[in-house]
């Protein structure tokens, strides 16, 4: 797919602000830093379209990303920074939690994990939370860069057996440094939307 025109439209930290024209949304969620912005650039070949920060924890809100009028990426503000105080993390959980459990235009979730670590206990409560939503959603092993070409197969394989014993989800290594399965994930995207 190819998108001329993305562009940022809004950073919403309640129903209220969400765009309301029923474009299908593309939801990414993940832990604090494991490369959500990044994958959006990547998807679009934009350097900075989606602002990326070695800092976990720099998205608070939930940024909509308007692809050429078709779609939306939703990026979903990272979980499990510790530096958030107690109250953020609460404030942060509580929209992410009323944005999935009520948006009606969420077409397909992307959950990103970190493919050099096995899963954190938040990763496993979200990918559970998520198998409950019922809603459609694929696995993206994220920083397949960081880890040598020929690890790649077995540390997907080790986030299988954590997360999805029984195989039954999609686990795809990404790399936003050398858009590895960039294709296969525009083809699933083009399906649900």
């Amino acid at each position: 797919m190819l998108i001329k025109y993305p562009k940022f439209e809004i950073s919403a930290v309640g129903s209220k602000q969400y765009p309301n024209n029923n474009l299908p949304e593309i939801v990414l969620v993940g832990k604090s830093n494991v490369g959500k912005s990044s994958f959006v650039n990547t998807m679009i070949n934009r350097k900075r379209l989606a602002r990326t920060s070695s800092e976990p924890g720099k998205t608070r809100q939930l940024n909509f990303y308007n692809m050429d009028d078709t779609f939306y990426f939703v990026d979903l503000p990272g979980y499990g920074y510790s530096k958030m105080s107690k109250k953020e993390q609460e404030q942060v959980g509580k929209f992410i939690e009323e944005y999935l459990k009520q948006r009606k235009e969420i077409a397909l979730i992307i959950f990103l994990v970190d493919i050099r670590h096995a899963p954190s206990a938040n990763d496993k409560l979200m990918y559970n939370y998520i198998i409950s939503s019922g809603l459609p959603f694929i696995i993206l092993a994220n920083k397949a860069d960081k880890i040598a070409k020929t690890k790649v197969d077995d540390a997907t394989k080790v986030l299988h057996k954590h997360l999805n014993p029984i195989g039954d989800i999609p686990i795809f290594p990404f790399s936003s440094e050398r858009k590895v399965y960039k294709d296969e994930v525009w083809e699933i995207i083009d399906k649900h939307i």
